[in-house]
């Protein structure tokens, strides 16, 4: 037999440990923190209890705790940021060396997003179970089922005695639901590679290009008043609809939406338009009163092309708020008192070419496996992003399935699941990547 032969076979042979791995990662209650100061679940548990198996494979293995001030200055995170009881993990096999031998790293997230409602589970959705050949629980596709993947490839090539000639690492993060802080406080703290696979779900399709995402909150003023008396000339102090007042604002953002998705400067042949997407509206202080302020937050999708020099969104900031300033001019409320744009979270979109070995190495590794994958674009984000952005480590994703028959997605879902097939196909791709992209670069001819 081949070492592929026998690395494949190997990886079959601990299916119903890599079933087991995943299920027992579910077990780990680390939903996703909603704000900075939201207290760790079990997120320490689960980094510590992979460390374990993988320095039994021997690995070396880090764990560390980011401390406030230690990640990046980006747009990412919000300021002084801290990871009490969140530890990130990067663990390392050497490789043998040489000329030409590549690092590859395998990088996963272990928060996952909340559970609730969990009364319409048909199982408990932390305490995975076994049904038709799907295992279910929170996190199953999203994505603890890869990071399973990628510990028991690790774990397959040691117990065969197989040294890759470059080093193989595998890094555990939190916070990717949020705003992908636990991959910057890696990078930070000098995790680098030649090139790195991010096992999200992906249908085993190669996903080599992702969209930015800003987020913000646009609020327009109003004046207070009783609602039921007529509200009197703003200029002498009458009272001001602030919900009112929201819908010119509304109605640019729509039409730089629809421009953005018009214009063949903003085509992609991989990813969807950019996008603004209002999504969450508070106004008023009480149901007779005129309301004082409303605000709306807004969802922003933008391409590499729209990112400014930094690869962040400033330019994409700027044309949303001309678009509301101009779509203002016309009002005199609007004009004395212009909306306010607050923006906070910020992820930077990123792509890999097409021609990167890496992506020859999946697309080959997928294949082998009995799939047909496509290179696609991912509408949202992942922390393959902030590796080829900020890491200097081109990073793209492939994993399990993630839509059910009828094309709906499995992930963040009710009774969210991995197809087992998927699983110990995805542990399989990873492998095979590992041996082709851990290889000497071939000469070129």
């Amino acid at each position: 037999m081949t070492t592929t032969s026998h690395v494949l076979a190997e990886i079959d042979r601990r299916t119903d440990d890599l079933i087991r791995l995943t299920a027992d990662l579910v077990g780990f209650d680390t939903t996703v923190r909603g704000a900075a100061a939201e207290p760790a679940r079990d997120e320490a548990d689960l980094q510590e209890y992979v460390a374990g198996r993988l320095r039994a494979a021997g690995a070396t293995v880090d764990v560390f705790t980011p401390k406030p001030g230690d990640l990046p200055v980006s747009p990412q995170t919000p300021p002084g940021l801290g990871f009490d009881g969140r530890p990130q993990l990067i663990a390392r096999f050497p490789g043998t060396g040489g000329a030409g031998a590549r690092s590859l790293l395998f990088n996963g997230h272990i928060d996952v997003v909340s559970a609730e409602p969990r009364r319409e589970w048909t199982s408990d959705p932390f305490r995975a179970e076994v049904r038709d050949g799907r295992l279910y629980g929170r996190g199953t596709c999203d994505m603890k089922g890869g990071i399973a993947a990628a510990v028991v490839v690790a774990e397959a090539l040691a117990a065969l005695g197989i040294r890759l000639p470059g080093d193989l690492l595998i890094n555990t993060v939190t916070d990717e639901e949020w705003n992908g802080a636990g991959t910057l406080a890696s990078v930070g703290y000098g995790v680098r590679a030649d090139a790195a696979v991010v096992p999200e779900p992906t249908d085993l399709d190669v996903v080599v290009a992702q969209r930015g995402i800003l987020g913000g909150t646009v609020t327009v003023a109003g004046r207070p008043g009783h609602a039921e008396y007529p509200p009197g000339d703003w200029r002498t102090g009458g009272a001001v609809n602030a919900i009112e007042k929201t819908m010119p604002v509304l109605t640019a953002l729509r039409r730089l939406r629809e421009q953005w998705a018009e214009d063949p400067a903003h085509a992609h042949p991989l990813l969807p338009p950019p996008a603004i997407v209002p999504t969450t509206i508070k106004g008023g202080e009480w149901w007779v009163t005129y309301p004082a302020s409303c605000e709306v937050a807004l969802d922003v999708t933008y391409l590499p092309v729209q990112a400014d020099g930094g690869g962040w969104a400033s330019r994409v900031r700027h044309d949303i708020e001309r678009a509301v300033r101009e779509a203002c001019a016309d009002d005199g409320w609007l004009t004395a008192n212009p909306p306010r744009f607050t923006w906070d979270t910020e992820l930077p979109p990123a792509e890999v070419p097409s021609t990167h070995p890496l992506v020859r190495a999946l697309t080959a590794s997928a294949t082998a496996v009995g799939r047909t994958p496509r290179l696609l674009g991912e509408p949202s984000w992942t922390d393959a992003a902030t590796l080829t952005r900020l890491g200097g480590t081109p990073a793209v994703c492939i994993g399990p399935t993630a839509t059910r028959p009828d094309g709906s997605p499995t992930l963040h879902t009710i009774d969210e699941y991995i197809e087992i097939s998927d699983l110990v196909a995805t542990a399989k791709a990873l492998a095979l990547a590992a041996l082709d992209m851990t290889a000497p670069a071939a000469a070129a001819p």
